[in-house]
């Protein structure tokens, strides 16, 4: 793996709405080895290899979970509403960056045990009972800090055993992996779209939008899924496990894929002998299902994805041989989809 390479696709901000710049380094990293690269009016980072088969979408969302400020108190601290799914326990004592007029660290604080109640030490942890310090006073925090201001998380990727783990693996894991697919320059007749799309966490807004202007005939979401291989979870709910291969899609909460795209894949797996787990997600989303109904295209659709443990938090953590193995399984798709058979 190019490690320098994944650290600053993962160091880099992209907070929903200010991608900005996650999308330079990404359009910097590829502009040699595609055709054209536009950024659409929704900032959706839209790359193309031009061929004369059929127009295939491929989708990695750039945007990763954060936050945004809505207030300064009178001394200084910062109120925040979330971007993104979080459970607040993941948040106590993280540290940040506020992008502001100037970026500025800080860590989440909240009410020390020792001066909580009983009931409050039971109970769960509330988003409202969180705040930001900067470490400043008030009026250099508001002069800095206007209410509205992205924040995104504090954390570096590093390697652990055989696995990577930082925070925004989801969906920066997924974003290498497309990347990595396009710089090995795979040779194909297909039309292929590669789009690093925006605003995935709030509500697949961005692939939405890219995927009703580009009209795929099939379209491969690249994304992360749980792997909940761990103490205390039952078999039936692991839906993947770390090291065990990439994931292809068959459903998850928002959508049932095409059958035979997911056949396809499998087959081209096979014969390539790279590892691959079929994924059954009872829960959750990705910017699949904007590629096929939401936009009434009807687009025959599935996903590769990347199992990752304890999603939603910074740290997050991959298999180095499950990253591989949805390069590999990319690079595969790009090369053999002109010889998909619609049914």
């Amino acid at each position: 793996m190019n490690i320098k390479l994944l650290k600053q696709i993962i160091k880099t901000p992209g907070a929903p709405g200010n991608e900005n710049p996650i999308r330079n380094l990404i359009k910097k990293n590829l502009m040699d080895c595609v055709d054209e690269a536009k950024t659409d009016r929704m900032g959706n980072l839209i790359a193309r290899k031009k061929g004369t088969g059929p127009k295939v979408m491929f989708a990695a969302h750039m945007d990763e979970i954060s936050l945004i400020t809505t207030n300064v108190d009178k001394n200084g601290y910062i109120r925040f509403s979330t971007l993104g799914g979080f459970d607040a326990e993941t948040l106590i004592s993280q540290r940040v960056i506020v992008h502001g007029k100037e970026e500025l660290p800080g860590v989440i604080g909240s009410k020390p045990i020792h001066i909580q109640t009983d009931e409050e030490k039971k109970s769960k942890t509330k988003l409202g009972d969180l705040f930001i310090d900067v470490g400043l006073k008030e009026e250099r925090v508001k002069k800095l800090v206007p209410d509205g201001t992205p924040v995104t998380r504090e954390r570096e990727l590093i390697t652990m055993g055989e696995c990577v783990t930082s925070k925004s693996l989801d969906n920066r894991i997924s974003v290498y992996i497309l990347l990595e697919a396009l710089l090995a320059q795979p040779q194909s007749d297909a039309d292929i779209y590669a789009v690093f799309t925006v605003q995935e966490e709030v509500g697949l807004r961005g692939a939405r939008v890219a995927a009703q202007a580009i009209q795929p005939d099939v379209g491969f979401a690249l994304d992360v899924t749980l792997a909940n291989d761990l103490p205390g979870v039952s078999d039936h709910d692991k839906c993947t496990s770390l090291g065990e291969g990439i994931g292809i899609k068959i459903m998850d909460k928002s959508i049932i894929c095409t059958p035979s795209l997911v056949s396809f894949l499998e087959r081209i797996a096979s014969e390539k002998s790279i590892p691959y787990q079929r994924e059954v997600l009872t829960a959750g989303g990705t910017d699949t299902s904007a590629m096929q109904y939401l936009m009434g295209i009807g687009s025959h659709v599935t996903s590769v994805s990347c199992p990752t443990r304890y999603i939603h938090s910074t740290v997050e953590t991959a298999a180095v041989s499950d990253v591989k193995a949805g390069i590999d399984l990319t690079i595969a798709c790009m090369e053999s989809i002109n010889n998909y058979e619609f049914e």
